[in-house]
């Protein structure tokens, strides 16, 4: 039997941690075999986090009613509305009111609009197309922390550690460079000796001071995420909740304290 070919809508379903489970070791090995469709895979999810960002703050606006009245026809008789401006009207209104709902039911997510939700689930698609990659997940492996780190906080701008969390049970793997919606974010990959697997990615952000987490609607991997310090720092995995919490905060203070060292 030979094994099912992949396609663009693959690509969406695994961003969107839809695609089925008995599925997702053959699709790592179909992308790491066509690294144009692995490339293609953190470009998707760079656009859609763009989209929202591009229709943040329409898509939840009401429509007017003067629109609404131009489309039914029920608006002023004064002027001939011609046909090219009722199909310009008809498509605003598919713009404010069914977009919003197209691309959240592409991305699993509410259209909030907020940059930690955007900086969240490009950590998640990030983690979910390398952290299940077993031939090369990392583009420099952890042997050398020193010159791992000075490569991605020179890629990045940001004076970045590679956090220690031995003492949870995680070795680190390495690290690479994804996009992160018209820039540049660092991704350091850990396992423990189960195989269990959590990512570090780390973005340069505003000054906003935030915290929480973050899942996609339909399950999958979830993000521990701040933003503080000019630093934007998600820390993404399956373990549970308070595992979880536990070793995104190791990370995140880690982080910080090598941040603050840098400006002293």
């Amino acid at each position: 039997m030979s094994a099912r070919s992949f396609t663009d809508r693959d690509i969406h379903l695994a961003l969107d941690g839809e695609l089925p489970e008995d599925e997702r070791a053959a699709y790592q090995m179909w992308l790491e075999a066509n690294p144009d469709m692995k490339a293609r895979s953190l470009r998707f999810a760079a656009d859609n986090a763009a989209l929202r960002n591009l229709f943040a703050g329409v898509l939840e606006e009401p429509v007017p009613a003067r629109l609404e009245a131009v489309v039914s026809g029920d608006g002023p008789r004064r002027k001939q509305v011609t046909p090219w401006w009722r199909m310009a009207a008809a498509a605003a209104l598919l713009i404010a009111g069914g977009l919003g709902g197209y691309l959240a039911g592409m991305n699993g997510l509410g259209m909030g609009g907020d940059s930690d939700d955007r900086m969240a689930q490009l950590a998640i698609a990030a983690h979910q197309t390398f952290a299940a990659d077993k031939n090369r997940p990392v583009e420099v492996d952890g042997s050398d922390q020193a010159y791992l780190t000075g490569w991605l906080s020179k890629r990045t701008g940001l004076k970045l550690v590679a956090p220690d969390l031995s003492n949870d049970g995680f070795t680190l793997l390495g690290g690479r460079l994804v996009p992160a919606d018209g820039s540049t974010a660092a991704l350091m990959l850990y396992a423990d000796a189960d195989g269990n697997r959590i990512s570090v990615y780390v973005v340069a952000e505003g000054t906003e001071r935030s915290k929480g987490t973050f899942a996609l609607a339909s399950g999958g991997p979830e993000a521990v995420y701040w933003q503080d310090e000019g630093y934007g720092c998600a820390i993404v995995g399956t373990l549970p909740p308070e595992q979880m919490g536990t070793v995104a905060r190791n990370a995140y203070k880690q982080l910080i304290a090598g941040a603050g060292q840098a400006r002293t």
